[in-house]
């Protein structure tokens, strides 16, 4: 699906939360083998329906709480990671957006009924530190009917959108039966697979995305 325009601007003084995932030590399957040339693009998948219609008040990379209220469902994710051009250079001053269900399954969009929780962001955006950097606090992503768990994932450079794609959790077991889960290679299962990991107050993943910038 081609991507739309960028229907928003940046903000400038939005304070956002940047992590330093470059400095962090990464799974095996995410070193770059540079001895195979430049590093291969991340896969691109479906936006879905459920990318906001219009930018929340509320946008920033702690999904957790909106405004003073924090959500009490599900189970929390510490998610870092940084985006890199094919030859393994950081790309900084990227914007990359987040958006998932809630703990029970639902959106925050008008297709999907107002059911959701509204203690919960569901949308969230980071801007990449000058190492690729970024990092969201969110939920471990749920399942709904249908679908496997997973996280939505959309990253801009001023107005184009470089990558659309959809992140998953390693050793769910309804991946092999999701449909977009399925439709991917063994190379694209490893670069869109997060292998999450207990931390002291919840889960905590690495992710790595390959744009051309």
């Amino acid at each position: 699906m081609p991507s739309a325009p960028h229907p928003y601007l940046p903000q400038p003084g939005r304070r956002l939360l940047i992590g330093a995932a470059a400095a962090l030590a990464l799974p095996g399957w995410l070193t770059p083998a540079r001895a195979a040339g430049r590093l291969a693009l991340t896969p691109s998948q479906a936006e879905g329906p459920f990318y906001p219609d219009a930018l929340p008040a509320d946008h920033d990379s702690d999904l957790l709480a909106v405004g003073a209220r924090r959500t009490r469902g599900g189970e929390v994710l510490a998610l870092r990671g940084t985006l890199l051009d094919p030859d393994g250079r950081p790309v900084d001053g990227a914007l990359v957006d987040l958006w998932q269900c809630d703990a029970a399954g639902h959106y925050h969009h008008p297709r999907d009924g107002g059911r959701a929780d509204p203690d919960f962001q569901g949308f969230g955006r980071a801007r990449t530190a000058r190492d690729g950097g970024f990092a969201f606090r969110t939920l471990r992503p749920a399942p709904y009917p249908g679908r496997t768990p997973h996280l939505h994932v959309k990253v801009w450079r001023g107005t184009r959108a470089l990558l659309t794609t959809q992140l998953y959790v390693a050793g769910e077991p309804s991946n092999e039966r999701d449909f977009l889960f399925r439709r991917l290679d063994e190379a694209g299962r490893a670069a869109l697979t997060l292998s999450l990991q207990p931390g002291s107050d919840g889960w905590r993943g690495e992710a790595r995305l390959i744009v051309a910038a």
